[in-house]
């Protein structure tokens, strides 16, 4: 194995690189984030990842192989200093290192998020020298020491929900010499001892905004939160907390995702076919194909969180070629079956799932297709509605 010498020269060389491509990229145009991206060995964050190998299982499920130094050191060195994120734990499960093993399917929930969006998440927030921050999401504390390494140490404050992360993040700051105040927290209530703060970002995502982090902003701080739920519709939105607690903000462009706090995680609701059997035999033909929503593109991602507001407890599976919405709040369900050149459906329960997803792709295309940066967010004690200036309203769920 490469000796510490070689190790830290192979690790300079190859940060600079991918400082090289990320200011290329158009990502480092702020000259102090770049010099904390080529500050900060990230290698010393991630001693164990996994990564997706080449085919699935017989099953389908990914494959998720264990990448180390001790495993493969020039596998695990580049993979470090690649801008990929860097998937460290699944379901809640911490690793064994020193014994690793692969992986079948399985829910990430920590990661090392890659550098380009790292360094966005905290150049969108504008963030600048003299501010008091709060991070939701430790992680590996990569991110946390790009943020001690621009601000310095004594301005940052993080918090973790799983004391093991915490722990081996602690560990490795504090061993690069960043000291901010890092403490076992659930980020839907922020951190009160440490308030108030100049800005907030958030490394998970929320069904909605909790109201603890507008309490803990200073008037005219600012929330970077992404918004997430349960059909996995994303959305960024920077608001700006004005002097009675209320707050407003525009949604970010772009497309980013980020793993759910574990308090709004979603629920199992079951097997799809015991929903759909309860269902009413009768079918309509669908307005709008369910690729509207579920296609691996930038608008399908954008529309997805539009129809998850409107049905906020839905959740969406495919089996084959039928997709299945459930919700395990109302108890309503739809079916979505290929029907020659169109679709057919039938849905049943308090809430008419697809209808209501229709009429909010009705609206959209009405208003000319309207992206992420036209909707603004409006938090108060009434609620927090994403307000637009052609389509009707959409309420979030309550936090």
């Amino acid at each position: 194995m490469t000796e510490p010498a070689g190790l830290e020269t192979d690790a300079v060389r190859l940060r600079e690189t991918m400082v090289k491509a990320l200011a290329e990229g158009g990502v480092l145009v702020d000259r102090a984030w770049r010099q904390a991206v080529e500050a900060v060995p990230r290698h010393r964050f991630v001693p164990g990842f996994y990564l997706p190998a080449d085919e699935r299982d017989g099953q389908g499920l990914t494959v998720w192989e264990p990448v180390t130094a001790e495993l493969d050191h020039g596998r695990w060195l580049a993979a470090a200093y690649s801008d990929t994120t860097l998937i460290t734990q699944f379901d809640g499960d911490e690793p064994d290192w020193k014994k690793p093993a692969v992986r079948h399917g399985g829910a990430p929930t920590s990661s090392s998020t890659l550098p380009s969006l790292v360094v966005r998440m905290w150049a969108d927030a504008e963030v600048a020298e003299g501010q008091a921050v709060l991070e939701i999401g430790t992680g590996t504390g990569y991110s946390t020491a790009l943020a001690c390494e621009r601000l310095g140490s004594a301005d940052v404050t993080s918090i973790e929900v799983d004391p093991h992360r915490l722990e081996t993040a602690a560990s490795t700051l504090y061993g690069c010499g960043y000291t901010p105040t890092l403490a076992v927290s659930d980020g839907l209530y922020g951190y009160w001892p440490e308030a108030k703060f100049d800005r907030i970002v958030a490394a998970c995502s929320f069904r909605a905004v909790p109201p603890a982090l507008l309490a803990q902003a200073r008037p005219g701080g600012k929330v970077l939160v992404t918004l997430s739920g349960w059909l996995y519709g994303y959305a960024r939105v920077l608001l700006t907390v004005a002097e009675d607690g209320t707050a407003e903000g525009r949604l970010l462009p772009g497309t980013v995702s980020f793993m759910s706090a574990r308090t709004h995680a979603a629920p199992a609701f079951g097997n799809p076919a015991h929903w759909a059997a309860g269902l009413p035999e009768k079918a309509r033909t669908t307005r709008h194909s369910p690729e509207r929503i579920t296609a691996a593109t930038e608008e399908a991602f954008h529309l997805r969180f539009l129809a998850q507001s409107t049905v906020p407890s839905a959740q969406m599976t495919t089996v084959g070629e039928v997709v299945h919405l459930v919700d395990v709040v109302t108890g309503s369900a739809a079916v979505l079956t290929p029907d020659d050149s169109a679709w057919r459906v039938r849905e049943g329960g308090p809430v008419a799932l697809w209808e209501r997803i229709e009429r909010v792709l009705d609206a959209y295309d009405t208003a000319d297709r309207p992206g992420p940066e036209t909707f603004t967010l409006h938090v108060s004690d009434g609620g927090q509605r994403l307000r637009h200036p052609q389509m009707p309203g959409l309420l979030l769920p309550r936090p």
